[in-house]
């Protein structure tokens, strides 16, 4: 009985459920069942009300609390290098995940003969900037990411650098960083990861996983605005990726507008070549400081548990899943189609009755976040057609 309430009874203690004692923090749950969270979330309360409270800031004071603004950028880059277990001096605030792809890829000193290693199925921001790098010469092998570890491993060896998403943008399937940076580390190998579809809503750590370079956009799984990203570089390796940007805030004395001193800022800001995404950073620090809170662990069990639930149903149903899910290899993205009824009218179904989900390469793709409710994968689960 307490269960079909929501609670569960531990240890004499009634406790209630992640999703239901955060739920209030999304107001999104009041008009729709959002199930894409791999694609645009909506932003929590905490960011879209800090981003609010700066937006009337600069309508009713300009830039008088500009010092405010300060503090914001170095509490963005506290909040990021805590949710990854790295150093505030490692952290950068970019745009976008693309540019921080683009940034290391660019940046590194290649030579021709040099060999890296990239996925085919990887989404096009941790594809083509590595494609693109056989005009200087460097060959590229590459591998898919469902090959047996001792093959990733074969190839390893040699190789200056491997690229690989943390989850897979279409299937879901998640890597198992800690093995793969321990090949690459034990190589000398320089291990980058595209995070983006996994930082939020499962825990990363940067120094067990052995990573030397991550990029990662707010707008997914950290429930945060476009347009505002990190890019975490390993500080043994500042001085070897070189800034592919170069504007008034790369110096070190960037605040001396008079100052014609090209030496590079000490730390990962020396990547920031310009005036930053203000509203953005007062968005994304809210909802990185929000996902510690609710606890990186805690929500890992909960959007595992919804997908794990909104799978088993699918199969059920007699729907084919893209890949088959695991305890070590599941994400929050269920990938899935009906055998004979076309994607994008089960989408455009959905969309009539005030569910949100995507449809990619004739798949549907559903990414519940943890304040999702069983009662709202089984009410999608209940309005898919029969099979």
């Amino acid at each position: 009985m307490l269960g079909s309430m929501g609670y569960e009874k531990l240890s004499g203690v009634l406790e209630e459920p992640l999703y239901a004692r955060y739920r209030d923090q999304f107001p999104v749950a009041d008009r729709l069942i959002y199930l894409n969270h791999a694609a645009v979330a909506p932003l929590c309360r905490p960011a879209a009300t800090a981003m609010k409270a700066l937006a009337d800031d600069v309508c009713e004071y300009g830039s008088l609390h500009y010092d405010q603004w300060l503090e914001t950028y170095a509490g963005l880059r506290q909040a990021a290098a805590r949710l990854i277990n790295a150093a505030p001096v490692e952290i950068a605030i970019l745009k976008n995940t693309s540019e921080g792809i683009a940034t290391v890829a660019e940046g590194l000193d290649w030579k021709s003969g040099d060999r890296l290693i990239a996925f085919e199925e990887e989404f096009p921001a941790n594809y083509n900037p590595w494609h693109r790098l056989a005009r200087r010469g460097v060959e590229v092998t590459w591998l898919s990411i469902y090959d047996p570890p001792d093959r990733i491993a074969a190839n390893i060896r040699g190789a200056r650098l491997l690229a690989i998403s943390y989850v897979n943008y279409l299937s879901g399937y998640r890597i198992d960083l800690r093995q793969l940076g321990k090949l690459c580390h034990q190589h000398g190998c320089f291990f980058f990861v595209d995070a983006i579809q996994g930082l939020g809503a499962f825990p990363l750590d940067v120094e067990a996983c052995h990573i030397d370079a991550l990029a990662a956009d707010g707008h997914k799984w950290m429930l945060g605005p476009e347009g505002n990203a990190f890019l975490y570089i390993r500080e043994k390796w500042l001085d070897a990726v070189k800034p592919i940007e170069f504007g008034w805030t790369n110096t070190a004395h960037y605040a001396d507008y008079s100052s014609r001193d090209m030496t590079l800022r000490p730390d990962a800001g020396r990547f920031e070549c310009g005036t930053l995404n203000t509203a953005g950073c007062f968005g994304l620090k809210a909802a990185i400081e929000f996902l510690l809170e609710v606890g990186i662990r805690n929500i890992a069990e909960a959007v595992e548990s919804r997908a794990n639930q909104l799978a088993t149903g699918l199969v059920q149903r007699g729907y084919e899943l893209m890949i088959e899910r695991t305890p070590e290899r599941g994400s929050g993205i269920v990938t899935f189609r009906h055998p004979s009824i076309n994607s994008h009218s089960i989408a455009n179904d959905l969309k009539r009755n005030h569910v949100v989900v995507a449809t990619r390469q004739n798949w549907i793709r559903m990414s519940p976040h943890f304040y999702i409710s069983p009662e709202d994968i089984n009410h999608v689960l209940e309005l898919l057609p029969p099979v």
